[in-house]
């Protein structure tokens, strides 16, 4: 079980540990480069791909983005519930609690715990997170609709055409799809170097929300994805893809809307920093879980 466990996570550990001691040592990287590349060219090339040649129904892959959005609008409707006892401002953390990094650490761990199909069906989450945090979160934190912003993200195009693909039966031709291929092959290790350049950076402004949230999120996301897989039915790898997903920590992406917007920004990157610090000591039982689930690690 401890080299199965160890085959998922030190990849993630490891490359992530590069960006984060990459930063700490002082050394020059354009993060903002970088992230742009993952967000508007990688990513969208890795969800194409991985869509297209997902080898399952297309049934199987729209269940996938029914559940993702059942998950993260019971996850939002939880999150403004605690939020509001806790007498904490909707508009800077409902965000951050409802949302996590399905991109950064939950593609990865799911295509190195269940392969091309768990990529497959993690990029289905990827892309309802995505189309969300593009709509709720701009409109929550702004004050206005921001479908211009959805409309020119990538991520939503490649999304769109990997589903035609999968749909018809059809391929790209072996030149495009060789150079998407390619393409998407950095999409993985460039966003776990960019996390842990970004981690090193971020700082705990106010413990008590940091920890209160970052924990809350945590706890938030993995009983709300169990409670949404055993309510729909869900079972294979399927249902261990939206577990192991909707658990993740804070997704960075929740920081950079609160900074463009003004809401608490040193506060968001402090459950981030939390939530993501104390979800790796975590992930070895998450990830175990989601294996057992699935049947592949017998316990």
């Amino acid at each position: 079980m401890i080299e199965v466990l160890a085959g998922i996570l030190l990849p993630v550990f490891i490359v992530a540990g590069i960006g984060f001691g990459w930063a700490r040592l002082g050394l020059p990287l354009d993060r903002g480069f970088v992230s742009r590349l993952v967000i508007n060219v990688a990513t969208p090339c890795l969800i194409l791909d991985s869509v297209s040649k997902l080898g399952l129904p297309l049934s199987e892959f729209t269940t996938m983005l029914a559940s993702a959005l059942i998950m993260y609008a019971a996850a939002a409707l939880g999150a403004s519930l605690v939020l509001r006892l806790a007498g904490l401002p909707q508009r800077s953390f409902l965000p951050s609690m409802t949302f996590g990094n399905a991109g950064n650490i939950g593609l990865p761990l799911s295509y190195f715990a269940f392969g091309d199909e768990g990529l497959g069906l993690s990029s289905g989450v990827f892309l309802v997170a995505v189309v969300l945090q593009f709509t709720l979160a701009p409109a929550l934190q702004d004050g206005r609709p921001a479908l211009k912003t959805l409309a020119t993200t990538p991520v939503v195009y490649g999304s769109a055409l990997g589903v035609a693909l999968l749909a018809t039966g059809t391929a790209l031709p072996s030149w495009l799809d060789r150079t998407v291929g390619l393409l998407a092959d950095i999409a993985i290790p460039l966003a776990l170097l960019t996390l842990g350049f970004a981690l090193a950076e971020f700082r705990i402004r106010r413990a008590s929300i940091a920890i209160s949230l970052g924990l809350g999120r945590l706890v938030l996301g993995f009983s709300v994805a169990l409670g949404v897989s055993e309510l729909l039915g869900l079972t294979g790898v399927a249902r261990s893809v939206l577990i192991l997903t909707g658990s993740m920590p804070t997704a960075v992406v929740c920081y950079l809307l609160a900074e463009r917007y003004g809401c608490d920004p040193d506060d968001v990157a402090g459950v981030v920093l939390v939530s993501t610090l104390t979800a790796a000591f975590l992930l070895p039982l998450l990830v175990a879980y989601a294996l057992w689930l699935e049947g592949s690690l017998p316990i």
